[in-house]
């Protein structure tokens, strides 16, 4: 069955207001001047812990302190309150709703959480996910994949070379990058294979997959780490050569190496 037959589910590359130029995601949250700042504002006292959970806000006083109105005011804490950060109930206010309430695979909550110096459980949570995803969304691609998808991730195998400094061998070696063309370069590669499953749900996994993996991989390409090319071409010639298993075998070997500590 071709992508045709399933209805062409393959979806637009993310829209965002920015992007950085190390490829992390820009903002998700489209909304502009001092109704943004105000998002922003709240959003950062709830994830450094200035508020906790169950606290809650005092709204006169933040009009005063941050000299909006009571309109800029309640948007903002409706935005919150969609991302499942915020609740408010007669005779008691509005308050701070418990994590688990939080919407985890919200942009722009992904993005809050990251900024504040997520605990090492939320990346090993995340590494889980990505394993439960990705060999999956490979196998798929192995499927499903187009030309134009295949020249996707060509290009980016192209551009993760040449953010390598050291000339790569028969076998994997020790090298180091250019910090800012390789994280760019991994995340073309890794949001390329999510849409080349066919799959929009995969697709849109990389609003959650992507940001973490920048994250990691501005650690990773700081410093000498094992050659990236050889695991992500080896997944790039399983999804061409329509090899399910052997699509899916290999990203659970580039995962691994996430796991390690490399690419």
């Amino acid at each position: 069955m071709t992508r045709k037959d399933r209805g062409s589910p393959r979806t637009e590359s993310p829209r965002t207001d920015s992007a950085s130029r190390d490829g992390t995601p820009g903002v998700s949250y489209t909304g502009r001047g001092v109704h943004r700042i105000v998002v922003e504002a709240l959003a950062r006292r709830i994830f450094d812990g200035t508020y906790a959970e169950g606290d809650l806000l005092d709204l006169p006083g933040l009009m005063a302190e941050l000299d909006v109105s009571q309109t800029v005011l309640r948007e903002a804490i409706k935005v919150l309150t969609t991302k499942g950060l915020l609740d408010a109930r007669q005779k008691r206010g509005t308050f701070i709703r418990p994590r688990d309430d939080w919407n985890l695979l919200d942009s722009d909550v992904l993005r809050w959480t990251i900024d504040s110096g997520a605990p090492g459980a939320f990346f090993t949570d995340l590494l889980e996910l990505r394993r439960a995803v990705e060999p999956a969304a490979a196998a798929l691609a192995a499927l499903h994949r187009t030309d134009a998808d295949l020249a996707a991730l060509d290009a980016a195998l192209s551009a993760m070379a040449a953010a390598e400094r050291t000339p790569m061998t028969a076998d994997p070696v020790m090298t180091d990058s250019d910090p800012v063309l390789a994280v760019r370069a991994d995340a073309s590669f890794h949001t390329a294979l999510l849409t080349a499953s066919g799959n929009p749900f995969f697709a849109q996994m990389r609003r959650v997959i992507i940001p973490a993996l920048v994250v990691r991989d501005r650690l990773v390409h700081a410093g000498r780490h094992e050659h990236p090319l050889p695991a992500h071409a080896l997944v790039a010639d399983r999804v061409r050569a329509r090899d399910q298993d052997g699509a899916f075998a290999a990203m659970l070997d580039v995962i691994e190496l996430s796991r390690r500590g490399h690419p």
